[in-house]
C-alpha cells in the first residue's frame, strides 16, 4: 500500500484503513475534495451566520421538500433542536429555560423497537423519553412491536412529539405514526441520520408527512462530518434557529433574516439557547453546501459498481482462506453500501472473530472492519471508505493471521 506520509504521521498518530463505513470514532466519511476546496475559500472572508443559515436552508428545502431546513453541528445536534423547537415552539421564555421543562409539555412518545443511544439527544434538550410496545416479535410468535393504539394511548397533554427512528426494520410505518401522531396534534420527528443513500431519501420522510427530519451532513453526503441537517415545517425550523443563533446582540440594530423568523413577531431578542452549545462555523456551512450540492448529482449506480468492484478484491483474495465463510449482503438495508460479511470458525482458522479484529486494529495504520456481529464470530467489510489498494491491503492483513 502506498506510504505517502499523511499529516497523522507527522502527529504521530495512527491513521485508519477503514472497511467499516462512515463510523464517527474513526472520522466518518472523507469530505468531498469541492467541499475542500469551498471550505478553505470559507476561510478567507467573514459572513453573517444567519445569512449563510439562509442559503443552506434554501438548498435544504430544494432538495428535501420540505417547508425549511437548518444545518447543526451533526445529526445528534439536529436531533437535540428538533426537540428544542417541539418542546419551547415560538415562547422566548420556555426557550430560555431548557433544559428545564417545568410547566410545558416534554414527553417524546417512542416505538420500543426505535430506543436507541442516539435518543440521548432528545433528552438533552430536556425532553422525557415515553417509549411504548414491547420486544415480542424477536419471540418469532408473529406479533408487532407496537401497535398504533399504543401510541395513541401513550400521547397525553405533557406530549410534545413522537420520535420515529428510521431503519428498513422500523415498525409501524412511518405512515401509519405520523397518522397516529397528527390525529393527536402532534408533530413527529424521524432520525434518518444514516438513510442516504438512496438519494430519494431526502426527501421520502416529508412526503410521509413527518414533521421534520435529520440527516448526517458527513456519512455518504460527505461534508464536514461536524455537520447535520434539519428539514422540516417553517415554525420547528424557526424555533430551532432562534435557539441556536448566537444572541448576543444589541435590538436597537438586531436585523435577523426575515426568512429565518420575522423580528416584530418576537417579544425581543432570545437569551443564548440550548442550541449555542451546537454551533456551526462558516466553513462548515459552506463545505455542507458544495457536498450537499455534490451529492444530489452523483452516480449513484456508477458508485455501487464501484463498491461492488472492491468487494470482489477482497472476496477474492479470502475466497481459498480455510476457516473463512463469506457471504455479500446488498445494501440498501440496514447499510446503504454492500458488505462482504465474514464468518470466522477459529478452530480451522486458528483465531476467532474477537482475535482477527481486534489485532486488525492494533496494526499501523490500524484496521477497522465491522464489528456488530462479534459475539457470532462474524465481521464485516465495507467498501464505502476505502480505495482500490486499501481494499487489497485490507484482504491481504485479514489472510495473514490465518
Amino acid at each position: 500500500m502506498d506510504e505517502e506520509t499523511t499529516v497523522y504521521d507527522e502527529l504521530g498518530v495512527p491513521r485508519v484503513v477503514n472497511a467499516a463505513g462512515t463510523k464517527t470514532r474513526i472520522g466518518g466519511s472523507l469530505i468531498r475534495p469541492e467541499a475542500v476546496e469551498a471550505m478553505s475559500r470559507a476561510a478567507e472572508s467573514f459572513v453573517r451566520l444567519s445569512d449563510l443559515q439562509v442559503r443552506a436552508g434554501e438548498l435544504v428545502s430544494e432538495v428535501t421538500g420540505a417547508e425549511a431546513g437548518y444545518v447543526g453541528s451533526g445529526a445528534a445536534a439536529c436531533m437535540t433542536l428538533a426537540a428544542a423547537a417541539a418542546i419551547a415552539g415560538d415562547d422566548l421564555g420556555a426557550m430560555s429555560r431548557l433544559p428545564d421543562t417545568e410547566g410545558v409539555p416534554s414527553e417524546i412518545v417512542m416505538p420500543r423497537t426505535h430506543r436507541n443511544g442516539y435518543d440521548h439527544a432528545f433528552r438533552a434538550a430536556g425532553a422525557t423519553i415515553v417509549d411504548v410496545g414491547n420486544n415480542d416479535n424477536y419471540l418469532g410468535t408473529g406479533s408487532n412491536g407496537t401497535e398504533p393504539w399504543e401510541l395513541a394511548e401513550a400521547i397525553t397533554e405533557e406530549t410534545a412529539a413522537v420520535g420515529y427512528m428510521e431503519k428498513a426494520f422500523s415498525a409501524p410505518s412511518l405512515e401509519t405514526v405520523v397518522d397516529v401522531a397528527h390525529d393527536h396534534d402532534v408533530l413527529v420527528i424521524v432520525d434518518a441520520a444514516a438513510e442516504v443513500p438512496p438519494r430519494e431519501n431526502l426527501s421520502a420522510f416529508v412526503e410521509a408527512g413527518a414533521d421534520m427530519v435529520v440527516f448526517s451532513g458527513g456519512k455518504a453526503i460527505r461534508g464536514p462530518q461536524t455537520t447535520g441537517i434539519l428539514a422540516g415545517k417553517r415554525e420547528y425550523v424557526r424555533s430551532a434557529a432562534l435557539q441556536h443563533l448566537d444572541m448576543h446582540v444589541a435590538e436597537s440594530v438586531w436585523d435577523p433574516p426575515s426568512e429565518l423568523f420575522d423580528k416584530e413577531s418576537l417579544a425581543g431578542v432570545p437569551r443564548q439557547g440550548i442550541g449555542r452549545t451546537l454551533k456551526v462555523g462558516k466553513e462548515e456551512l459552506v463545505g455542507l453546501i458544495a457536498a450537499l450540492e455534490a451529492f444530489v448529482e452523483e452516480d449513484q449506480a456508477a458508485l455501487d459498481a464501484e463498491w461492488e468492484r472492491r468487494l470482489d478484491v477482497v472476496a477474492d483474495e479470502l475466497a481459498d482462506c480455510e476457516g473463512l465463510s463469506l457471504r455479500r449482503e446488498p445494501g440498501g438495508k440496514l447499510m446503504v453500501a454492500p458488505e462482504l460479511r465474514v464468518e470466522v470458525h477459529a478452530d480451522a482458522a486458528g483465531v476467532d472473530a474477537v482475535e482477527l479484529v481486534g489485532s486488525l486494529r492494533k496494526e499501523d495504520p490500524r484496521i477497522f472492519v465491522g464489528s456488530d456481529e462479534l459475539q457470532d464470530d462474524l465481521f464485516a467489510v465495507n467498501p464505502m471508505c476505502l480505495d482500490d489498494e486499501e481494499a487489497a491491503y485490507v484482504a491481504e492483513r485479514i489472510r495473514s493471521y490465518l
